[in-house]
Order: C-alpha cells, then structure tokens, then sequence
C-alpha cells in the first residue's frame, strides 16, 4: 500500500525508519536552501501530494547530490548570462613620426565609441612579449582593431593584431567566446590575416560618406538583425557611412577566394564608380566582425565637413557600438586582480588635443 507523502506522518515509527525521516529531512533542508538561493519554489511545494515515502526519498538523495556536486557554485560565471562589466581593448599603432617618449597612439574616438556602450578600454601596446599578450587576451573580452596608417605588413600593430587574431581563433574554437572588430585598416588587416595573401585594390575613397548597399543576408545577420527598421531605411538610402581609405577588398577578389568565401559573410557592399567593394562583414562561424567604413566618427569626430553629424548618423554609431559591446558582454575572461585590471585602463593616459591639421580631434599617445 501506497502511503501519502506527509512530513507528519511516515508510518510505522521504527527506529530504522525514524533514522530515514531524520535523513530526509537533512536532505530536504540543504535543497530547499539551495532552491531559495536560487528564486525557485521549495522541494515540498514543487511536487504531487501523495508521493511513496521510498520513492520520495530515492528523489530526495539524488536533488541532494546533484545540488552538492552537479552544479557550479554560485559566484561562477557560468550561471551568469552576460557579463555586466565588459573590458575591450584597442590596438595601438605605430606613430609614423615617433614623438620623445611616444611611439605609438590611439584615436580616442574609439575609446569613447566603446565607453559610450558600456565597456571600459585597455589600450594594447605595440611591441609586447608574446606573453605579455597572452595574459591581457586572458584578461579583457574582446579587442578592437582600429583604423588609421599603420603597415598591415610588418608593424608592431600587424604583429600584435596577428597574435590577438589567433588568439580569437583558438579560444572560440574551445567555446571560449571572444569578438573582435575591425573598422577600415583594421578590415584590411583582417582580410589579410584570413588569407594570408592581400588582394587590396585601390579604390578613389578617401574622404566621402556613402550609403551602403545591402546584401540579402544583412537584416538576418548578428551585426544588423537588432537595428530598427527605420535605422537600416536610413542606411540604405543616406550617406551615413564615412570612407577614409585608398585600399579596398573588390568583390571580384573576395569571389575568387575560397578563403575568405568561406570565412566571412559580406553584409554590404559599396562602389567608388568603378570597383565593387566589400564595405560591411562578419565571420560566418567565429565573432569577428568589420567596417570599411567609420561608425565611431559620425559621433566623435569633427573636423571633416564630410562627417555625418544627423540624429539618423549618431544613431548608427551609438547602435553598433552597443551590437560590438553586447558581443563582448558574453566573454567572461577577467583580470587576476582589481588592482592589476585598474593599471591596465586607458584612465592612467589623458587624450591630448591634436593641431589643426589632425583628422582627430583627440589622441592617447604612449
């Protein structure tokens, strides 16, 4: 005979089955606990109301083992969905006419473009130890490769975006998730990176805002699939897109390449009048993700008349800047120390104004 589930009542109070109540009941405590840390209902009310005591406390032992040693304990990353406190870094570059003590430099338009989505920045220097580099790709979640004039060839920024990119690689391919993002030479270090081969071209590009005209994958893509309908419309039809840059990977290239066909999904395309060329995309199978074009400077920047300034434009900035952020938001790599982490924030540098002459308005010099 099936007897009722009932705390009060378990039958026959033998000293045997009085030890199995005791034992239950320890049991049903630690879970309930555990449920409560947890916002879920406790055992007894999460349950039918008649329940065989033997079969109630076969139940009972196995929640208890699993809470004990199934699960990651609760200050784990793993029970977090997104991490709230994203760290990015943004490659350095090689100044082309080192300064006293300066030899490298940051736009600070790219720091403000990822602060203004919620992460903080470290700033990756050039001419690093590889170890150097491995510790701070174990420390922040996702890294920025900017543009600016940097050779892709043989520089400490190619040498250091080597690294970071296969870095990303391995790391995604373990289920270590990690995005990178590459705005104009950073793309074209991207796609040479990729291939290993450069198939650049020279396009007329320099200094012009265009619309983008979008591929048939872009509104299902990760990159755009979360921009507002009106937001895409405005893309698609205003010069909202800021071109600085003579190189460009042609369609006909990117065609002929099953390297790159088979690594990256192009988004958009653009044309100086005469080449067809890749302008927005994304890794089909890893977080990485490129502009040809600058999404930071519509907001930031301000001394080229060509320079989108429209609400339509900033929104363009704040919304991919937020889509790159929301990316990193789920790598959860961490500095070994808060103290460690507050020496690597690019808060330990000041921006400098630049002269007149410089297409930005501001710059960390290291």
């Amino acid at each position: 005979m099936i007897e009722c589930w009932d705390l009060k009542s378990k039958g026959e109070q033998t000293p045997r089955n009085r030890f199995f109540v005791s034992l239950q009941l320890f049991f049903m405590t630690f879970i309930d606990k555990q449920l409560a840390k947890r916002g879920c209902r406790t055992l007894e009310s999460s349950l039918p109301s008649c329940f065989s005591f033997r079969s109630m406390f076969a139940f009972t032992c196995c929640a208890f083992l699993l809470l004990l040693f199934g699960l990651p304990p609760l200050d784990s990353t793993t029970q977090a969905s997104s991490n709230d406190e994203p760290v990015l870094g943004i490659l350095a570059q090689d100044l082309y006419t080192p300064k006293e003590n300066h030899n490298a430099y940051i736009a600070a338009s790219y720091v403000k473009f990822l602060e203004a989505a919620g992460a903080r920045v470290v700033p990756i220097m050039i001419n690093q130890t590889d170890e150097e580099y491995r510790r701070l790709f174990k420390s922040i979640n996702g890294v920025l490769f900017p543009g600016g004039g940097a050779s892709i060839f043989s520089s400490g920024y190619q040498r250091s975006a080597k690294i970071f990119y296969e870095m990303t690689l391995e790391a995604n391919r373990r289920g270590d998730y990690f995005p990178i993002w590459g705005t104009c030479l950073g793309l074209e270090q991207l796609f040479l990176l990729t291939n290993g081969v450069s198939l650049l071209t020279r396009t007329n590009t320099s200094g012009v805002s265009l619309p983008l005209n979008f591929t048939q994958e872009a509104k299902s893509s990760r990159m755009f699939r979360g921009f507002p309908a009106e937001l895409m419309d405005a893309l698609a039809l205003e010069p909202l897109t800021e071109n600085s840059h003579s190189w460009s990977l042609a369609m006909e290239a990117f065609n002929s390449s099953n390297t790159l066909t088979s690594f990256y999904k192009v988004l958009s395309t653009n044309t100086d009048g005469q080449t067809e060329f890749l302008s927005t995309v994304e890794a089909l199978d890893f977080p990485i993700y490129g502009t040809q074009w600058h999404p930071e400077k519509n907001a930031f920047e301000w001394r080229k008349p060509y320079v989108a300034h429209t609400p339509s434009a900033v929104r363009v900035t704040f919304f991919m800047a937020e889509f790159f952020v929301s990316e990193a938001r789920k790598s959860f790599h961490r500095f070994a120390t808060e103290d460690e982490e507050k020496r690597a924030l690019i808060y330990n540098f000041s921006p400098v104004q630049t002269s007149a002459k410089n297409i930005f308005e501001q710059v960390y010099y290291f």
